[in-house]
């Protein structure tokens, strides 16, 4: 579901090309049920109604909310697709695809007629005569009783198998997409997040509901965006974005066996099973690595089906020959020690975050397998004398597509990402230190000019001047002798986050006049250490204070304490501005969560 209400432009399903059509409708008699989400647009760094104030780059939709996708939501029917329409978004810097959440399936007939409902509904409120003062307000309210009646909704009965994302990217170039999930009443401080890989074409994605809901409670509404990341004036073509129950039957009429379940991980044992030979016994030099073994690891990796390792080894030993042999790459969280393999195999669906049912097991030991039997049952065993027909078996029976090729290096960055968290219990900085964080400080320039205009247009929380800068303003600066200007760009382990602050310091005084980050990095400790950066800069060995500007308002308060906890003390204050200090021969604060750079800086 849409926002009809305030969308009319529709475009032909002949815009799309044929293979892409039939894509759109080739999963439609595999899936029984669907929840219906009202989907809008949104902005990542919306504060609103401050924002429609205060923001130039605010531009009005009929209910006065504010348009993020440049031609609006364009709906392109398609009558014999899993949704009944295609969604066209051409996706602004800051927008995002947004929705109120919940897993209350419909079967698919009356998913359809919802659809139509909403749009007839958004047809009646668009086209009514009324005066210009009260239609955004019933439009207002259209919307928001749509939002209503989902954060309403509950499960009623069976939960969907998975979330489900169709998008159509007609670019030369692959996009990412983060998408993110989480507890509307924040009781659960983790957010599920995943990253998905749009290559040119069409792509199908499913993410599990069993790995959704260890963030989220099924009972309780919770949020879903979609943000596409450096995806500036990029045109996106979604189909169904729902959480959906497939067919018993999968389309063939059939209840499925045992094995109509897909494997998510393999893991596999090590010593004459994927390699002949015992390494604590012969030694690295003596035993042959199984090359069938390795062709079958790489196929299925392609399928987007992961690799683990249980084995009773010495773990550095084992580590080593793998990373000769050029496989250890292929294996997330490896278990090698002497307990039951049960346990390993648990402890891998744990850190991967996946059910054990979803995990095979491969194993020459009769033993070994049986023990892994005992404790979970779920788990598929699989003797390595057949290791041969796993690619045939019907659990890797998964297409090869752009996002499945990538999926273990997704997977990777997200899992690091928690895992690092995991880890470092009640120890956030630790966390923050293991995700490798760089920050590249460069000049204001013709080539990031832009950008920056809509960050000081965009920013609330973390904006500590409240300066909207014009364009015409950030040309002057650049043209200042004694004004320097830093962009700041920021990038971790698991992902660039491109341009995310500004800066402008009066070299003259020296003076910090305005500093400010996109919300993508709050809570990260970058501006602790951008400010740091400027101590060591300008006080350090220079014998002189640093000043900081700084106007407090409601939005930016909790994020200013970052000036005390950096050690800046107040001066005065003048006309709502406070002038804030650092005295020469105070420490400089120095957590080492993260490298900053200045390319040319003297």
């Amino acid at each position: 579901m849409y926002e009809a209400e305030v969308n009319d432009l529709v475009e032909s399903i002949e815009t799309l090309p044929l293979d892409v059509r039939k894509r759109f409708a080739e999963f439609r008699d595999r899936v029984v049920a669907r929840t219906v989400l009202p989907w809008g647009e949104h902005c990542t760094e919306c504060v609103w109604p401050v924002c429609y104030t205060t923001c130039e780059l605010y531009s009005p939709r009929r209910d006065g909310a504010c348009r993020q996708f440049v031609d609006g939501m364009v709906r392109i029917d398609h009558k014999q697709g899993l949704s009944p329409y295609v969604l066209k978004l051409r996706f602004k810097q800051w927008a995002k695809l947004w929705t109120v959440g919940n897993l209350r399936l419909h079967p698919l007939a009356k998913a359809a007629r919802q659809e139509l409902v909403n749009i007839a509904v958004g047809a009646i409120g668009r086209n009514v005569p009324l005066p210009s003062s009260i239609k955004p307000r019933v439009l207002t309210k259209i919307h928001y009783l749509k939002r209503q009646s989902a954060e309403r909704a509950r499960p009623n009965g069976e939960l969907p198998d998975y979330f489900l994302l169709e998008c159509f990217n007609p670019n030369a170039r692959a996009i990412n997409l983060t998408l993110t999930m989480r507890d509307r009443t924040r009781k659960r401080e983790r957010p599920f997040q995943t990253m998905i890989g749009i290559a040119p074409g069409y792509t199908r994605t499913k993410v599990a509901l069993d790995e959704i809901l260890q963030c989220i409670d099924s009972d309780q509404p919770f949020e879903v965006e979609i943000v596409p990341n450096d995806c500036d004036d990029t045109v996106l073509y979604f189909g169904l974005m729902d959480f959906v129950k497939e067919s018993p039957a999968a389309g063939n009429g059939k209840r499925p066996g045992p094995s109509a379940k897909k494997f998510k991980c393999i893991v596999w044992d090590l010593d004459n099973t994927l390699w002949d030979g015992i390494l604590i016994e012969d030694g690295p030099e003596k035993i042959r690595l199984r090359q069938g073994v390795v062709d079958v690891i790489k196929q299925t990796d392609q399928r987007g089906i992961l690799h683990s390792i249980a084995s009773k080894n010495s773990p550095d030993d084992a580590m080593e020959v793998l990373r000769l042999c050029g496989l250890d790459e292929y294996f997330l969280f490896p278990q090698i020690a002497w307990h039951p393999k049960s346990q390993s195999i648990a402890e891998i669906a744990r850190l991967l975050n996946i059910g054990v049912e979803s995990l095979a097991f491969v194993d020459d030991q009769e033993f070994e397998r049986e023990e892994v039997r005992a404790a979970l049952p779920q788990v598929t065993l699989i003797d390595a004398a057949e290791y041969p027909g796993i690619l045939d078996r019907p659990e890797c029976d998964v297409p090869v597509t752009a996002e499945s090729k990538s999926r273990r290096a997704m997977y990777m960055e997200e899992e690091q990402r928690g895992t690092a968290l995991e880890s470092h219990k009640g120890d956030y900085i630790g966390f923050l230190r293991n995700c490798a964080m760089k920050v590249v400080m460069t000049s204001l320039d013709d080539t990031n000019l832009k950008r920056v205009y809509e960050l000081a247009q965009r920013t609330n929380q973390m904006n500590f001047s409240g300066n909207r800068y014009q364009e015409a303003e950030l040309v002057e600066i650049v043209k200042s002798g004694f004004l320097e200007t830093y962009v700041i760009n920021c990038a971790d382990r698991f992902g660039n986050y491109g341009i995310v602050g500004f800066a402008v310091v009066d070299a003259r005084e020296p003076r910090l006049l305005d500093l400010m980050f996109s919300c993508r990095v709050q809570g990260k400790r970058v501006e602790h250490a951008v400010l740091s950066f400027f101590l060591r800069r300008f006080v350090i060995g220079k014998n002189q204070d640093f000043y900081a500007s700084y106007r407090k308002t409601a939005k930016n308060a909790p994020s200013g304490k970052v000036f005390d906890e950096t050690g800046f003390k107040f001066v005065e204050d003048k006309e709502g501005v406070s002038t804030l200090v650092f005295r020469q021969g105070q420490e400089v604060l120095d957590d080492q969560i993260m490298s900053i750079t200045r390319p040319g800086a003297n």
